[in-house]
């Protein structure tokens, strides 16, 4: 058989000659194999998906982005209007938090006689091969409390009202810094951290709610607490934001909570309208997705799982019926950088405003 003869697509030998940028890189790229082909289909759906004006992009974040200094990265993706909703695990929010105080992170450099044990007595915390100080979190949790200072006492929080309430503060108060919480207040992008609890952030607002309560935290009565806190309006003001628009998008970084978070919302808008009549909802489904996880199928976790694979929970528009969607296996710090310039660069040449 003939290949050209049955339509099928010839691959292109990578000619670094012929590349000026960063999107030259990634177009080639496309026309190779394996990884390299994976990163070029990618460039190919976020383009698609943040050009399409009609389209509501979800970023869902986990891992150590911001200790490995991807904080700025996903500032740019904000900034430029490309993201319309974070969910993002509260570990890193809360490093990014830091990183927008103007406080450093450190290189973890082995040394003789400084084992895990000496960093922590050091107040070095580890994470894989970068320190941060316990310093950081004590002098975070100092303006934290300044923070909950301006918060009305009896305030129901929820994890998206308190990223909005830092996010204000850090951009009337730290005008010269740059952060997640603060670029994304700036462009009206919501951040919710589904799991809130498990984060230092979480563990600030707690401990100042039991200070600040009736009888300062000695019971687990949440009425004698100064604020309330309730999950639930995370999920709603999430919904509504979706409902809004006629196609969704989501590029997830890494998987977790905040993936599946992202992804349950077809399943709850499609059991919502079951169960209650006259709510006035409709069918929502991802119809782009792009991927950056290390993580393999065959484990079995959501993390690795495929986006066609959500179609069979009715999560994902079905390719047949035009979803598209590019799945990178890779660390997100290698690839994400090069991926957003990229992006950068062909929005620019084809002079698309987002």
């Amino acid at each position: 058989i003939d290949p050209d003869k049955i339509n099928l697509t010839p691959l292109e030998t990578l000619d670094l000659d012929k590349i000026e940028d960063f999107d030259d890189l990634l177009s080639a790229m496309e026309k190779t194999s394996f990884g390299a082909r994976q990163l070029g289909n990618a460039l190919n759906v976020l383009e698609k998906m943040v050009a399409d004006p009609d389209c509501h992009v979800v970023l869902t974040l986990s891992g150590a982005m911001t200790v490995a200094k991807m904080g700025l990265v996903i500032c740019k993706m904000i900034d430029m209007g490309w993201i319309d909703t974070i969910i993002s695990t509260g570990a890193l929010i809360g490093h990014g938090f830091i990183e927008s105080l103007g406080l450093k992170h450190y290189k973890y450099e082995k040394k003789e006689g400084i084992n895990d044990k000496e960093l922590c007595k050091m107040g070095l915390n580890r994470i894989y091969d970068t320190l941060e100080p316990e310093i950081n979190f004590i002098q975070a949790e100092h303006i934290a409390d300044q923070i909950f200072d301006t918060i009305e006492r009896g305030t129901i929080l929820s994890s998206h009202k308190v990223c909005e309430i830092i996010g204000k503060y850090l951009y009337e108060n730290f005008k010269d810094k740059k952060g997640i919480l603060k670029s994304a207040y700036e462009r009206g992008c919501a951040v919710y951290i589904p799991a809130f609890t498990d984060c230092e952030l979480a563990l600030n607002l707690v401990i100042y709610m039991m200070m600040n309560s009736e009888d300062k935290g000695l019971t687990d009565d949440p009425l004698k607490f100064c604020f309330g806190f309730n999950p639930f309006l995370d999920l709603l003001h999430f919904t509504k934001r979706l409902m809004k628009a006629k196609r969704l998008g989501i590029f997830t970084i890494g998987g977790g909570v905040p993936r599946n978070w992202a992804q349950q919302i077809g399943p709850f808008i499609e059991m919502a309208i079951q169960k209650i009549e006259g709510l006035g909802w409709e069918i929502k489904k991802y119809q782009y997705g792009v991927r950056i996880c290390p993580e393999p199928e065959h484990w079995g976790g959501l993390s690795g799982c495929s986006y066609e694979e959500g179609v069979s929970w009715g999560k994902f528009v079905s390719p047949s019926e035009g979803g598209e969607f590019a799945e990178v296996l890779c660390d997100a710090t290698l690839v994400l950088p090069i991926l957003i310039k990229a992006l950068e660069q062909r929005l620019n040449k084809r002079n698309v405003r987002t």
